[in-house]
C-alpha cells in the first residue's frame, strides 16, 4: 500500500482593502435609502389608518423591517443612516466626518420629499370627497408628526385629550436618544452583534414608533417629518397649521442624537470626551485613540488566524488517528527504509532462521558453519 500523505493547505489571500465610496455614491445611497423609509412609514400611514384598527402597529412595522433592509442593503456605501438625527449623533461620537453632515441632510431630505411627492400624487380625488375631507393637503396632514389639537389622539379623542408642546418635545428627545444610541452602540467595533446591527435598528427604530406614535405620529427623523409637512396645511415658515410645527421635529430629534453621542463619548471614549469637554485639540490623545482602534482591528485579525490554526490542527490530529487505525501504511514505509539500507551496506550473507552468518558460506539451519582442515 503506498503511504498516506497530507496536501498542504494553500495559504489563504488577504482580504482585500477597504476603500470608501466617493462622496456622490454616498449621496446617492442615502438618498434612495431615505426615499425608501418614507415611502414605507408615510406610505402606511397615509392609507392604513382608514382600517378598522390601529395604524400605530403597521406603521412600526413597516418603518423596523424598512430601515432593517436598507441599512443591509445600502450600509456598506454610506454607512446607512437615511435620518439626519443618526447622521449628527454619528459626526458627534467621531464616526462620522462633520463634512459630510450639511450634504449627508440635503440628500436626505430630497429622497424623503421625493417618495412624500409620489404618495401625495397618488391620492384619488374621490377619496378626499368620500371622507368629506377639504383637501388633498388635509387628508396627507394625517401623516405629519405633530401636537397639541394636531397630535394623534386628540383626533381620536375629539380633542378632549392633547398633549402639550413640552410633552411632544419630551418623547421625542428620549425615543431618539435610544434609537441612536442603539445604533452607535450595536456599529462600534467592539460590538459582538455588529453582524446583525440591521436587525437591531429595526427594532430600536420599531419600538419607537410604538412608543410616540399615538403622541406626535413619531418623527425620530426629521427628513420624515419634513417630507410631510412639505405636502400637508399650514406652512413650515411662518409656524402655521400642522406644517408650522415641523421645528420641534428638527431640534427634538437633534438634542436626542446629541445626549445619545455624548453619552456614548462619556463611556466609551473617555479621553474623546475629556478633549471634547476641555474644547482644546489632544492629539497626543487622538493618537492614542487612533493606535487603540488599530490594536483592536490587530487583535481581531490574530483571533482569525488563531481559528484558522486550530482548524489546521484539528484535521492534522484527524490525519494521525487515520494512520493509527491503518498501521499497514506504516508497516510499508519502515520495509522500504530496512531494503534501503541493506542495499547501502552490500553484505553478501543472508540471515538463517537459527543459525549464525558464516564469512562466505551461507548460514546452516541447526548450527554453526564447520571449520576448515
Amino acid at each position: 500500500m503506498s503511504q498516506v500523505t497530507v496536501a498542504p493547505v494553500p495559504a489563504q489571500a488577504a482580504p482585500p482593502a477597504r476603500t470608501e465610496s466617493s462622496l456622490a455614491a454616498r449621496l446617492g445611497a442615502e438618498a434612495f435609502g431615505t426615499f425608501g423609509l418614507v415611502l414605507a412609514i408615510v406610505g402606511v400611514a397615509l392609507y392604513n389608518r382608514f382600517s378598522n384598527g390601529s395604524y400605530v402597529f403597521p406603521v412600526a412595522i413597516a418603518g423596523g423591517l424598512g430601515v432593517a433592509a436598507l441599512i443591509a442593503a445600502l450600509g456598506h456605501v454610506s454607512g446607512g443612516h437615511f435620518n439626519p438625527a443618526v447622521t449628527f449623533g454619528l459626526a458627534i461620537a467621531g464616526r462620522a466626518k462633520w463634512r459630510d453632515l450639511v450634504p449627508y441632510w440635503v440628500a436626505q431630505v430630497v429622497g424623503g420629499a421625493a417618495a412624500a411627492a409620489l404618495l401625495f400624487a397618488t391620492i384619488p380625488d374621490t377619496l378626499v370627497k368620500a371622507l368629506s375631507v377639504d383637501s388633498t393637503r388635509a387628508l396627507f396632514a394625517g401623516t405629519a408628526n405633530g401636537y397639541g389639537k394636531n397630535s394623534p389622539l386628540s383626533a381620536l379623542s375629539s380633542g378632549q385629550a392633547e398633549f402639550s408642546l413640552t410633552h411632544a418635545l419630551l418623547i421625542e428627545v428620549v425615543v431618539t436618544a435610544v434609537f441612536v444610541g442603539v445604533i452607535i452602540g450595536v456599529t462600534d467595533r467592539r460590538a459582538k452583534a455588529s453582524k446583525i446591527a440591521p436587525i437591531s435598528i429595526g427594532f430600536a427604530l420599531f419600538a419607537a414608533i410604538i412608543v410616540a406614535g399615538p403622541i406626535t405620529n413619531a418623527s425620530v427623523n426629521p427628513a420624515r417629518s419634513t417630507a410631510s409637512a412639505i405636502f400637508s396645511t399650514g406652512n413650515i415658515f411662518t409656524l402655521k397649521g400642522v406644517a408650522g410645527q415641523l421645528w420641534l421635529f428638527w431640534v427634538a430629534p437633534l438634542v436626542g442624537a446629541g445626549i445619545a453621542a455624548l453619552f456614548y463619548l462619556a463611556f466609551a471614549a473617555p479621553r474623546r470626551a475629556a478633549a471634547l469637554a476641555e474644547g482644546v485639540e489632544n492629539p497626543v490623545g487622538d493618537a492614542v485613540a487612533e493606535a487603540e482602534e488599530k490594536l483592536e482591528a490587530a487583535a481581531s485579525d490574530l483571533h482569525a488566524k488563531a481559528d484558522e490554526l486550530r482548524d489546521r490542527a484539528a484535521t492534522d490530529e484527524v490525519t494521525g488517528l487515520s494512520d493509527a487505525a491503518n498501521p499497514s501504511a506504516t508497516t510499508t514505509a519502515a520495509d522500504e527504509a530496512t531494503v534501503a539500507d541493506d542495499e547501502a551496506t552490500g553484505t553478501e550473507g543472508t540471515t538463517g532462521t537459527e543459525g549464525t552468518t558464516g564469512t562466505e558460506g551461507t548460514t546452516g539451519t541447526t548450527g554453526t558453519d564447520k571449520p576448515q582442515a
